[in-house]
């Protein structure tokens, strides 16, 4: 019998020992989509908002009180309502919106125009707080300059379009539009020196822009992504139902403004806003779980889109609450800010991070699921939004609640944003253009 021979096994160089090293962050390949730019820039103003409140709160828990040229609620109001939801927006309308009109795809480079004069109006902008409210109002009108001209561009797809349904994004289009007088607003207060008329501008924008984009988007998605992942699910949205929660949501905005300028009438405007509110929010709960609520626990990323929504219907639960108590009691006992920062925090927070985090996953060439870090950084947000809820019905320990709240709300934006902002300014995974 003849050996077999042996043939030794070819030697590897230590380069081929290694993992290909990933390609290197370039700013150019932010311009290669628009969710890129539009999430790139939205991200760092997310994780600079955060940080710069929760320096704000820790210098006042140490004894350290920063120079105001806008009082800090409104100047914290305004920059968690408009510094960086409207950049998320623009990334995902110039990235879905052009599939939804039948349109060819949006070029990147296109939109950085306008999102670098957002960014450099933001930095203006939180400079102006702190030394002159005249360089707020400066930085705010830039920061609608930009958003205007985005607003503009989008109008102009939805002409442009030869699809028959637009209706969702017709009434995207309107709210941005909302949103841009909101902005121009908000820098005409800040030039006159008129915070109630700030604050004002920041609950229209809040609820009649933010608010009703997301609104209208959950109508759209949420069905279609849960049937399309759960086939015993049906994809039922109809349109009842996306004009209903869009006019509960512009209803709010009244009801808040009046509640700001003392308009007569106290306690019919609370039992208005529980006529309102206390309906809506049945409805909205219901619908959570005729929508797949507990079918999607079982698939983390469509979890994380319903959870969020679930928000949505207790922020309404907590607003009627409130003002049930506040007209049976003289506005003596209320629910404080816990209804807000369940709308803020819990539903546009929560959905925010499931739909960029499903858009970044899907265009970035990586499967379109929420590994265990997504699905960490959004529990760490679920947490930060129940501290702060919880420090709005505990007085007694409302600012170190509150403080470590805003804190574990840092862990969860930067972190999204470090994870988020490494991919936007590298090639996708699957070496595929976009």
């Amino acid at each position: 019998m003849n050996p077999i021979p042996i043939r030794p096994l070819p030697t590897l160089a230590p380069a081929a020992l290694r993992s290909p090293l990933p390609a290197r962050w370039r700013v150019s390949w932010l311009f290669a989509a628009p969710h890129r730019l539009g999430f790139f820039a939205a991200s760092l103003m997310l994780a600079t908002s955060s940080l710069w409140w929760a320096a704000m709160l820790l210098a006042r828990a140490f004894g350290v009180a920063p120079a105001w040229a806008v009082s800090a609620p409104a100047a914290h109001a305004l920059l968690m309502c408009f510094g960086f939801m409207p950049l998320f927006i623009a990334g995902f309308l110039f990235t879905a919106g052009p599939k939804w009109l039948g349109l060819p795809e949006v070029a990147a480079r296109s939109l950085r125009v306008p999102v670098l004069l957002m960014l450099v109006g933001w930095a203006v902008t939180l400079t102006g707080v702190h030394l002159s409210a005249l360089l707020a109002a400066a930085g705010i009108a830039l920061v609608a300059g930009g958003w205007t001209a985005l607003c503009l561009k989008f109008v102009a797809l939805l002409r442009r379009s030869p699809v028959p349904d637009r209706v969702h994004a017709t009434l995207v289009a309107a709210a941005c539009g909302v949103g841009a007088l909101a902005l121009w607003t908000a820098a005409l207060s800040l030039l006159i020196g008129s915070e109630l008329l700030l604050r004002s501008a920041t609950q229209v924008g809040l609820w009649c822009f933010a608010a009703s984009v997301f609104a209208v988007v959950s109508h759209r998605m949420i069905p279609f992504f849960s049937a399309s992942a759960l086939p015993l699910l049906d994809a039922w949205r109809p349109m009842w139902l996306l004009w209903v929660m869009v006019a509960v949501l512009w209803l709010q905005a009244p009801l808040a403004v009046a509640e700001l300028w003392a308009w007569p009438l106290p306690g019919a405007l609370r039992w208005a806003q529980v006529a309102v509110d206390a309906p809506a929010a049945v409805l909205l709960l219901w619908l959570a779980l005729r929508w797949g609520l507990v079918q999607s626990l079982k698939i983390r990323l469509l979890a994380m889109l319903h959870g969020g929504f679930l928000w949505l219907g207790i922020a309404l639960a907590l607003f009627a609450l409130s003002n049930a108590l506040m007209a049976l009691t003289a506005d003596q006992v209320s629910l404080g800010l816990a209804p807000l920062h369940a709308m803020t925090m819990g539903y546009l927070g929560a959905t925010l991070f499931a739909m960029a985090t499903r858009v970044s996953s899907g265009h970035g060439g990586r499967p379109l699921a929420a590994d265990n870090i997504a699905w960490l950084l959004y529990w760490v947000l679920q947490t930060a939004v129940v501290l702060r809820v919880i420090a709005a019905l505990w007085p007694a320990l409302t600012l170190p609640i509150t403080l470590l709240a805003v804190l574990v709300w840092s862990v969860a934006t930067v972190g999204w944003a470090l994870r988020y902002g490494s991919w936007f300014g590298r090639p996708r995974a699957d070496n595929r253009p976009g």
